[in-house]
């Protein structure tokens, strides 16, 4: 049996959506830019797509930016907000759990001299506090950026207090909500965010597309400089196919989000529960209740989690130990260091994903295997305490 249970990584597009990109490749393949009926017809498919994006998230059609992906529209919302406050001051707030593409272009910024930066902690779940960022705030601070939903462990931040707090004081509020986007509801303006960048192969859509969505009203200039696509926020001729893609998907997902988020919230509770009652010494990571529909992530102490990765591998099984985007590195995750956990727990972690296609059978087959290996891995390491074995 094949399980592929690493759909925080990316997921398996859709049916519906490779059928509503073919004629964007085949049929209307004109430039939107271009003065002619193919151009024009491209021109409505992107729309259309824009607003449909926008319902979704309670935006307007003409707040909608369409990118290359979540790390790009991250990059352009904290480059372009920075840029464009810099009369009023260059003081940031972000968190320690943050992903790579806030955190690393944040810290790059800092070393640039371009921001004055204050990295949150965050509490034992990942959680940040609406207090501490108020804390935080000074009269020279023009941004914050707290993810919606963290991608290693799943917990679910309280954005709505975040943004109300900056709304308050007038400091542009980010948030990267690549992870929550398509399993929680999101609206924009209810939650007083003025930036939010969104992926489409997070929710079953293409690789490549994404989305910047920026609230009426605030000017930040185009990190990709060239042509006057996107009403001269995102220079280069729009990736249409990806595009149709990336809304029908968004589309379908918040038709059935209530329900899949029913489904697959007691398939990943199954999971949790089977492996709390089947395995000794794990820890669960993120908060127990709090936490995205579709995340389990645990500590499985006395072993490494690329260990368990490489023999859930051999038996059919795709999993991660943490953000696909670090998956290469031999270091301890971040996120989870920054929750408190020492090293040699932080790095025997499991990061299992489902998504609406997961089944019962394959959580079973899970649950049969995932003990067996443990066991045997732990058989074999020297941290593993003798008395476990007697």
């Amino acid at each position: 049996m094949k399980v592929y249970l690493d759909n925080a990584a990316t997921t398996m597009v859709r049916k519906e959506v490779v059928d509503a990109m073919i004629p964007a490749f085949t049929t209307y393949y004109g430039n939107p830019s271009s003065l002619h009926e193919f151009a024009r017809e491209a021109e409505q498919l992107l729309d259309s797509a824009r607003k449909d994006v926008a319902n979704v998230i309670g935006a307007k059609p003409d707040e909608i930016v369409f990118t290359g992906g979540g790390s790009e529209s991250d990059n352009m919302a904290l480059r372009g907000a920075v840029a464009a406050n810099k009369k009023k001051g260059k003081h940031v707030i972000t968190s320690a759990v943050e992903h790579h593409a806030v955190l690393y272009t944040l810290q790059a910024m800092e070393r640039e001299g371009l921001i004055d930066l204050t990295i949150l902690p965050v509490d034992e779940y990942a959680i940040v506090s609406a207090e501490s960022v108020t804390s935080a705030l000074r009269d020279d601070t023009v941004l914050v950026s707290i993810m919606f939903a963290n991608n290693e462990v799943g917990t679910i931040n309280p954005i709505a207090e975040i943004g109300k707090v900056c709304r308050d004081k007038g400091v542009l509020f980010h948030t990267d909500a690549v992870q929550a986007t398509g399993h929680v509801p999101i609206d924009v303006v209810k939650m007083n965010i003025d930036l939010m960048a969104i992926s489409a192969h997070k929710f079953h859509g293409p690789k490549g597309v994404g989305v910047l969505y920026i609230r009426k009203g605030v000017r930040i200039p185009s990190l990709i400089i060239g042509g006057g696509q996107e009403k001269k926020r995102r220079a280069g001729t729009e990736n249409v196919p990806g595009i149709v893609g990336l809304a029908t998907a968004l589309k379908l997902t918040n038709e059935h989000m209530a329900e899949n988020a029913v489904k697959v919230g007691a398939l990943r509770d199954k999971l949790l529960k089977g492996i709390a009652d089947r395995i000794p010494d794990v820890k669960l990571n993120g908060h127990p209740i709090n936490r995205l529909p579709n995340n389990v992530n645990y500590s499985i102490r006395y072993i490494e989690g690329e260990s368990i990765l490489l023999m859930l591998d051999i038996n059919g099984i795709a999993a991660s130990s943490g953000s696909a985007c670090t998956s290469g590195s031999l270091d301890p995750s971040h996120v989870l260091l920054a929750m408190g956990l020492p090293h040699e727990i932080a790095h025997g972690s499991l990061r299992l994903t489902l998504s609406e296609f997961t089944t019962e059978e394959e959580i079973n087959y899970v649950l049969d295997l995932l003990p067996q290996i443990i066991q045997r891995l732990r058989d074999m390491s020297p941290l593993y305490p003798k008395q476990h074995n007697a």
